[in-house]
């Protein structure tokens, strides 16, 4: 089909998957709400937090579950480094540091991210912040620096956010797509968890050390190559058959999704609000609800 209209009038579907850009999402999460589909809509959500809100009140009013396809907390390495959290073995978190810098040539695969009026906080930050989110908790305050090192682009490809949880936690999130290392990490998420009575590294390779009075323990939590996937994408390719299944159990439990649009508001409105203190000068924003 060339036409979403036509073909929501012509199928008898279960559920559709919104694959396209920002732009185009609240169109088309209307159209299938109105049919009373089941939605999966592409990160990021939204252009403006009020076409999100718009967006969660229409899947809300139409009874059908919406979830943002927010995939890089379901990688196996994230689920693992969460599972330690909460059994405790590190005591209680009170700081943290996801980071994504490498040099890979994103542009060649999505030529339209170089001429973007925003890139790296609203394409992969988001990701890196809802990871935030997904293992300290909630966010009661941001601030954030960028800067364009790549003379070739419109928008900045490096981001520093400072986040301060809720729950007392302070997190550092960092992305570049300008950092040239010895050994290219893409497409790795890498992790430093401090607590009360030890420490979590995920380290370049998928290496997951835990440190604490007991030792020092060291575990490979590399994600399975999927029938269907290839390297280095493999971490990213499973981690989209996890959420989807996910997606999958939700529906046929009737439970709400982990990264449903109203979870996902509060991961959008961090991608704002960094916008915000970026463009001022590093100033703390607050008030997150109104981003």
């Amino acid at each position: 089909y060339s036409d979403a209209h036509q073909m929501l009038e012509a199928e008898q579907l279960d559920f559709v998957d919104i694959a396209t850009t920002v732009e185009t999402h609240m169109p088309l999460v209307e159209m299938s709400a109105a049919k009373g589909l089941h939605i999966i809509c592409q990160k990021p959500f939204a252009p403006t937090m009020e076409e999100a809100g718009n967006m969660v009140s229409m899947a809300r009013d139409a009874s059908v579950t919406l979830m943002v396809h927010e995939n890089f907390r379901w990688q196996s390495a994230i689920r693992a480094v969460k599972e330690c959290i909460e059994t405790g073995v590190i005591g209680d978190v009170f700081w943290g540091r996801v980071s994504f810098r490498s040099a890979y040539d994103v542009y060649a695969g999505q030529p339209y991210l170089a001429t973007d009026e925003k890139f790296i906080i609203q394409d992969l930050g988001i990701h890196i912040l809802d990871i935030a989110r997904f293992l300290f908790g909630d966010v009661s305050s941001i601030s954030a620096s960028t800067k364009r090192v790549n003379p070739n682009i419109c928008a900045e490809d490096v981001a520093t956010m400072m986040l301060n949880h809720q729950n007392g936690v302070t997190s550092i999130v960092d992305c570049s797509y300008a950092t040239r290392l010895p050994t290219e990490n893409f497409p790795e998420t890498l992790l430093e968890v401090d607590g009360s009575k030890g420490t979590l590294r995920l380290t370049s390779g998928y290496q997951l050390m835990l440190h604490n009075e007991d030792g020092t323990r060291n575990v490979d939590v590399s994600p399975p190559v999927l029938p269907w996937a290839e390297r280095p994408w493999h971490n990213i390719q499973e981690s989209v058959f996890n959420i989807e299944q996910h997606f999958s159990d939700c529906i046929h439990a009737n439970r709400e999704p982990e990264t449903s649009g109203e979870d996902n508001l509060k991961t959008l409105g961090l991608v704002y609000a960094a916008y915000e203190s970026a463009q001022s000068g590093g100033q703390t924003i607050t008030n997150l609800d109104d981003c």
